[in-house]
């Protein structure tokens, strides 16, 4: 790991802008730093899991706060952000699927994706990761694209809930038919921002950063920033 263990006195509490702040340092901290323990790697999921326990150490040493676990489902629960590490070949992960609802009207949480090109030193036998992006997804921008992008345009043309019901049959959403009328009906009420994301249907959604990724370079969306600065 970067840090040693820290130690939990005196601390100041974690919040939003310290974890962002805290997230561009780490990341340039591990673009500079050969790491021998993932030399060879191949797996992702290996790489992603060293990234992540990694990064927890180094807030846990700077910051007090709410631990996630598995029951919490995501990594820092009190500021509602999940962390998540991809590769820049094909940056994409999987999210705890709760609901249908989710691909409308975002997953509840920010996303803090840290977006890697790893490469091997054999020179000194250790792996180097360049974090590429650093991409941090306001809640609100979290739902799919596609979805989103097309309930709008339905709404912008004086759609109905007939409307929105059918599209929404279209996309496949993982509804049956009363809680589709019943999601129909919400969207007329509350219109949903257009989210970046793009989200398959699954027992867990797969969430794919491609467009966040291109959102937070040119900085043409509110709800997406690129931290790696």
């Amino acid at each position: 790991m970067l840090l040693d263990p820290p130690s939990p006195l005196n601390l100041p509490p974690l919040t939003l802008d310290r974890l962002r702040a805290s997230a561009t340092q780490y990341a340039k901290l591990l673009t500079a730093t050969p790491i021998p323990a993932l030399y060879g790697v191949t797996d992702g999921k290996a790489v992603g899991t060293y990234v992540e326990a990694a990064f927890n150490l180094h807030i846990g040493a700077l910051f007090t706060h709410d631990h996630g676990n598995a029951a919490k489902g995501i990594d820092f629960p009190g500021l509602g952000v999940d962390l998540k590490v991809t590769s820049v070949k094909q940056p994409q992960s999987s999210s705890p699927f709760r609901d249908a609802t989710q691909k409308v009207f975002g997953l509840g949480y920010h996303l803090l994706v840290f977006v890697y090109e790893k490469t091997d030193d054999a020179g000194i036998s250790a792996a180097r990761l360049d974090i590429r992006h650093l991409v941090f997804i306001d809640s609100r921008y979290t739902a799919d694209f596609q979805t989103t992008s097309g309930i709008c345009r339905i709404l912008d043309n004086d759609g109905n809930t007939d409307d929105i019901d059918s599209f929404l049959q279209e996309r496949n959403l993982p509804l049956e038919e009363i809680g589709r009328r019943t999601l129909a009906e919400r969207i007329l009420i509350e219109r949903p921002e257009i989210g970046c994301l793009t989200i398959s249907n699954a027992l867990q959604w797969r969430l794919q950063y491609g467009r966040a990724i291109s959102l937070a370079t040119d900085g043409s969306s509110p709800g997406v920033q690129d931290l790696n600065v």
